[in-house]
């Protein structure tokens, strides 16, 4: 399936080549209208638009707001958007995309698509921002999120090679938790920190993130680890060196390990919230 944006233009192909040629990156050139403009996108939401909205939406809680706070505020703001436009458009491509889904496991390795480019293009794009974020304001975000930052986007970029370009779609269905992951935590700073709503949306958030990343990616990480083997059991075949390979392996391992380690600390920070209210309640009873 053809990448449904618009072309590139001339000179964009032609100063992005010879970077996309130094660093084995092939269809890169055809998908940096599509970084480029998303990483911008990001920011102007970042700076402009989450301060403005907010301080209209919340208005008693957004201008009272620290520093530290108000930069977490737009960073949630920014990933709303993005987990909402990215999910749309990848289960668009999955569906849509034809030619993905009669793939057999060597072009699910280093198959491409101009539609799963457009996907991984929006994305890296994001990944970009996030990691010009996450080095301005460390002191707010942490070293986590900087490494995190690094490793999405240098992942990312690894489809375009292409590398795993079809699993780098069907991968990015672990952001179909992260608005119930937003909306918990503006609840929390807007004072309705165990509230009904914050149940419903906590049982969505468990529900989602399970579904997505313990069931769906783990799904999906036994079928990437079954084609990578079939290439190592077939020389000539793996299009990437070992080492990159097992690179990549190591770091969807290590992030499937961490989706299990968040689930049990998501169930009970949900669980801690409604804990003190029934206590309470306990309490006024005796």
């Amino acid at each position: 399936m053809r990448d449904p944006f618009f072309s590139p233009p001339g000179f964009l192909l032609r100063a992005t080549e010879p970077v996309a040629k130094s660093l084995s990156l092939k269809t890169l050139p055809f998908h940096t209208h599509e970084i480029l403009p998303a990483f911008c996108f990001y920011e102007f939401i970042n700076r402009i638009v989450s301060p403005y909205v907010s301080a209209r939406l919340a208005s008693q809680t957004y201008p009272k707001l620290s520093r530290k706070t108000k930069i977490n505020w737009n960073v949630h703001f920014v990933s709303m958007v993005q987990s909402c436009l990215i999910n749309a458009l990848a289960l668009w491509v999955i569906y849509a995309d034809k030619e993905r889904s009669s793939m057999d496991w060597k072009e699910r390795l280093w198959g491409y698509t101009g539609a799963g480019g457009m996907v991984q293009g929006f994305a890296a794009g994001y990944f970009a921002w996030d990691l010009l974020v996450s080095i301005e304001d460390v002191d707010v975000h942490g070293w986590g999120a900087l490494f995190h930052a690094a490793s999405a986007l240098a992942v990312s970029m690894m489809g375009f090679r292409p590398f795993l370009n079809y699993y780098g779609v069907n991968l990015i269905l672990y952001e179909l938790s992260t608005p119930f992951l937003n909306i918990h935590w503006w609840l929390d700073k807007v004072g309705m920190t165990g509230s009904t709503l914050q149940l419903v949306n906590g049982i969505a958030l468990l529900t989602t993130f399970g579904g997505s990343r313990l069931v769906w990616g783990t799904y999906q990480n036994y079928s990437m680890y079954k084609d990578i083997w079939k290439a190592v059991n077939n020389p000539g075949e793996l299009p990437v060196p070992s080492w990159l390979a097992l690179a990549y392996l190591a770091s969807t391992t290590a992030l499937s390990c961490l989706n299990f380690y968040w689930f049990g600390k998501m169930m009970q920070a949900v669980a801690k919230r409604f804990d003190k209210p029934n206590k309470e309640q306990g309490r006024k009873k005796k």
